[in-house]
């Protein structure tokens, strides 16, 4: 069974922090087994109440135990516990989750809202057909009374050409020359090719 582990400085029984550090710097995995018993419980609570995921919380505080590792040479008694620079490397390392995370998310929601734009420019397309419709009234403006009641009747209207001969009271042959002739206006002033 293994001593105690006191957390930073000598008087509470069982080895010395700082001192375990030490050890940790010159490569000692006994050592920093010793730091890891003493430390690991609380970065991962630090984490999971940053993070509230415990995945990705045992995740984080994996990586900063690994960091403590890596980097106890870096550790300097005079500047804080040992407890004081573990924990505050967790939780750097756990906000910058949160950021990455934050900025992963926003970065899909940006990548929808472009996927989502229509596949045609719509303004153009509404001032297109405005443009276009107001030459159609401007062209059947051309055409002459009786011109303009067929194709309005037949076009507009969805008459048949018997239809639109009974609202005019006009024969059907007199109706399908009137609307040839207004249909061959109209295509002449619109500037459309047979």
């Amino acid at each position: 069974m293994r001593d105690p582990v006191r957390l930073d400085g000598p008087g509470r029984g069982g080895p010395d922090l700082p001192e375990v550090m030490a050890r940790v710097a010159d490569g000692d995995q006994d050592a920093f087994t010793t730091v890891y018993d003493a430390v690991s419980g609380p970065v991962f609570g630090l984490v999971l109440k940053v993070l509230r995921d415990p995945a990705q919380s045992e995740e984080v505080a994996q990586e900063v135990l690994v960091e403590v590792w890596r980097t106890a040479a870096r550790y300097r008694p005079e500047l804080g516990s040992v407890t004081t620079w573990v924990m505050t490397m967790a939780h750097r390392r756990a906000v910058d989750r949160v950021r990455s995370e934050q900025a992963a998310a926003e970065r899909e929601r940006r990548t929808a809202r472009r996927s989502h734009t229509p596949a045609y420019d719509q303004v153009s397309e509404e001032v297109t057909v405005r443009l276009e419709s107001e030459q159609v009234r401007r062209c059947l403006r051309t055409l002459t009374e009786l011109q303009r009641q067929a194709v309005t009747l037949a076009y507009y209207r969805g008459y048949t050409y018997r239809e639109v001969a009974a609202a005019l009271s006009a024969p059907l042959g007199t109706v399908k020359t009137r609307l040839r002739d207004g249909l061959i206006r109209l295509r002449d002033c619109m500037g459309v090719s047979a």
